[in-house]
């Protein structure tokens, strides 16, 4: 008996530690492939092109957008996000599990091209816990946060949309979660295939 390939989409508000989630979760674990998206961003100090994202230039982006090279794609405060369609369909058809870290917006277009993927929202305790993660973090310029706090409250009413929810509280705690979400997953008749 084999296993389809299942499609993990882990998402939520920006800064709320989808990144971290996934880093541990993955930390000991090579049966998932994370996928890597394409953006208009300049990298950070501690990014490399090909290993956190595909950096390119706007008319780049713009020309794999026309040509249906990306399974979903949006602009998020100023700079395009995309996630390569071949990418994920030839992992998923080799039976390999594919886990994409990505904003919701990305996440609803996956969801209406592939509702057969599983949707994982990740929350913060309150809205409050996620604005000192941000200002923490060091990461982002006031005028960023501020950005973020504004489209915090319209992302966190997406969360019936998703499959599960997963508060981020505690962060041992949740990558747990994550995982007996994928145990569950895997179990499931629908993506066993019989021999």
């Amino acid at each position: 008996m084999s296993r389809k390939g299942i499609l993990f989409v882990l998402s939520g508000p920006s800064g709320v530690g989808k990144g971290t989630i996934r880093e541990k979760l993955l930390a000991d674990r090579s049966d998932i492939q994370v996928s890597i998206s394409a953006t208009t961003r300049p990298p950070r100090v501690d990014e490399l092109n090909g290993v956190h994202y595909f950096f390119m230039d706007e008319a780049s982006f713009i020309l794999k957008q026309t040509r249906g090279e990306f399974l979903e794609s949006a602009k998020v405060y100023s700079n395009m996000y995309g996630t390569p369609r071949n990418f994920v369909v030839a992992n998923l058809i080799n039976g390999k599990d594919v886990l994409l870290e990505i904003d919701i917006q990305g996440a609803l277009q996956v969801k209406e091209k592939m509702p057969e993927g599983i949707f994982i929202f990740i929350s913060p305790p309150t809205i409050e816990d996620l604005l000192l993660r941000l200002c923490k973090r060091g990461k982002d310029s006031l005028e960023s946060i501020e950005e973020r706090m504004a489209s915090c409250r319209e992302e966190m009413s997406y969360m019936p949309d998703y499959d599960y929810v997963v508060i981020n509280d505690n962060l041992d705690e949740a990558v747990k979660r994550v995982e007996a979400i994928i145990i569950a997953e895997r179990c499931k008749t629908r993506n066993l295939i019989l021999e």
